[in-house]
């Protein structure tokens, strides 16, 4: 039988029924101010990923409005990623641009149907550790990939795997301009000292009152954007601007075009469409629980928001968009700008339209060393730095799993690293679960001296599963040939799968060839019904299995006095 798929239900329909005018006009500004955040962002992510600059405007739009209107969260904001930049390089640079787009296409599909497949909770299952090294290794990878424009090298074109960026930077590093270095560092600077609007309030009398409080209002992204763009252009800066390098921004409506899909390609772009579509679905369930964490709205719907994604990532190709996901820098200034439903999201996106259909033509004037600064600043603030210091405390599976990740981010691709995680996890877990499952003898007092010679009695303790199934292998091996009875107490047996199974039934047979018998006690529901359907408890007959370990006891009180033996228990 085929499970039910999600209902598509996008969260704006809930919220429109009941949706006031002092809610629109907080949507609003909060949109405008989402707006000018996601511009020189939605600039600096698609020059870092190697693709022009009005492909990311275009996907910020496009996409943006798509994920608010469709998605399943109040306040997330959706578009181009600091954490796609190393993947879009790294398939521009070997397959191509016209691949990469129709690789976000199929990974379109593959995130919609993960969707309508409810599989949106299987995201929540991978393990911290993973997310934290992947993370970390991205951060390290575009803060490499920024030193190019940050110093002014002249390089033409950057590899895209680790090594050979640190070898092309040692190459060059002695022909920085140090414009370039100077106007990057005063971007960087002026990101991390320009006042926020939480330090204002609470210092507003001692730091000049309305005046500097209405200067926190303004992104500090957007005022170093802006003071390095006419810096380099009344000054006569020696840097390369946008302008320069791809001709400035096209003032107008981005061209429909039909990217040229075959079979063959999809089987080309299988890694590539992988990988996007992981880093989408992970990105930005991560985002929509932050923000679910910064507000008391409904939390969000992860399928519905996985199936918006899908559709943005469909869409957004025909456009010459790049992927997209949930941006949490985005979501959060949403969130403190008063965002509270998706409206704000698509009002972010229709502000991103006006700018570039009005001002692009300014865009040209931008240094590429600002936007290199502020995607240092980007990398610096993803990475959660604190961790590493923090793995003392750890165990190491967990120490493992993140350095293990970290590393193969960095040097080798994020798909890889994260299903070497992922390997890792599942066998750390594997051998910690088969530590905890215990194969314990019990003595029994109860037991008239004779039958107790003759009877070896253990307790099972946890999962019995193809990890611990060894425990249970050996014990026929330790009983001697006066055993008659081999009884296995499984009350504290919390579950058994088949290889579990199969290993009882093996103990069975051996236990039978050398004349004795398996007596089981105290089966759980679960382990019941897999030792009736798996045809264990027929190999052991109607007095081989006992509800309790107590009643097996009260079998052999009754024998012994049939016996006539006069004293059978204590």
């Amino acid at each position: 039988m085929l499970p039910s798929l999600h209902r598509f239900r996008p969260r704006s329909l809930e919220l429109l029924k009941d949706y006031s005018r002092a809610r629109f006009v907080g949507d609003l500004g909060a949109g405008f101010t989402v707006g000018v955040v996601a511009l020189p962002l939605a600039l600096a992510f698609a020059i870092a990923s190697g693709v022009k600059p009005e492909q990311g405007l275009f996907t910020a739009i496009i996409a943006g409005f798509l994920i608010s209107a469709l998605g399943g969260s109040n306040v997330q904001i959706g578009g181009p990623a600091g954490a796609f930049i190393v993947i879009i390089y790294g398939i521009v640079q070997r397959y191509g641009l016209a691949n990469l787009l129709i690789s976000t296409m199929l990974a379109g599909g593959l995130l919609f149907a993960m969707g309508a497949l409810k599989l949106g909770a299987l995201v929540r299952y991978i393990p911290v550790s993973i997310v934290i090294g992947f993370t970390n290794g991205i951060a390290i990878l575009i803060g490499l990939s920024q030193l190019k424009d940050f110093m002014g090298l002249k390089i033409e074109k950057m590899p895209a795997d680790f090594f050979s960026q640190i070898g092309v930077l040692m190459g060059h590093w002695r022909e920085f301009n140090p414009w370039s270095l100077l106007v990057g560092t005063g971007c960087i600077l002026i990101v991390l000292l320009w006042p926020k609007t939480y330090a204002m309030e609470r210092h507003a009398p001692t730091l000049g009152g309305k005046a500097k409080r209405w200067m926190a209002q303004l992104p500090g992204t957007v005022i170093a954007l802006a003071a390095a763009t006419a810096a380099t252009y009344f000054l006569k800066l020696p840097l390369d601007t946008i302008g320069s390098r791809f001709g400035g921004i096209p003032q107008g409506l981005p061209s429909f075009a039909l990217p040229e899909l075959s079979w063959a390609s999809a089987r080309l772009l299988f890694m590539p469409t992988l990988t996007i579509a992981i880093l989408g679905a992970i990105e930005s369930l991560l985002c929509a629980r932050v923000a679910d964490n910064l507000t008391e709205f409904k939390r969000h719907d992860p399928n519905q928001e996985l199936m918006a994604q899908g559709i943005a990532n469909i869409v957004t190709p025909f456009f010459g968009g790049i992927p997209a996901t949930g941006t949490i820098a985005r979501t959060v200034t949403n969130v403190k700008a008063g965002g509270s439903s998706p409206v704000a999201g698509m009002v972010h996106a229709l502000c991103l339209l006006i700018i570039v259909l009005v001002a692009a033509p300014l865009a040209s004037n931008i240094p590429l060393a600002a936007l290199a600064g502020l995607l240092l600043v980007v990398a610096w603030n993803m990475g959660e730095w604190h961790e590493f210091a923090r793995l003392r405390h750890f165990s190491l599976p967990y120490r493992t799993i993140l350095l293990g990740t970290f590393v193969l981010t960095v040097v080798f691709d994020l798909t890889v690293a994260v299903e070497a995680g992922l390997v890792l996890a599942c066998v750390f877990f594997i051998y910690r679960m088969s530590t905890l499952f215990k194969v314990q003898p019990l003595e029994l007092p109860y037991l008239a001296s004779d039958v107790a010679s003759q009877t070896r009695v253990y307790e099972l303790y946890g999962s019995l599963f193809f990890g611990a199934v060894g425990k249970v292998e050996g014990l026929a091996e330790n009983l001697g040939s006066e055993v008659r009875t081999l009884v296995l107490d499984t009350q504290r047996l919390i579950s058994i799968d088949t290889s579990g199974l199969d290993a009882l039934l093996q103990l069975q047979r051996i236990l039978e060839r050398q004349g004795q018998k398996l007596i089981l006690c105290g089966l759980n529901e679960q382990p019941a019904s897999l030792v009736q359907r798996g045809g264990l408890a027929q190999a052991l007959g109607p007095k081989g299995i006992y509800p309790e370990l107590s009643d097996w006891l009260l079998s052999q009180m009754h024998i012994d006095r049939v016996r006539g033996d006069a004293s059978p228990v204590k």
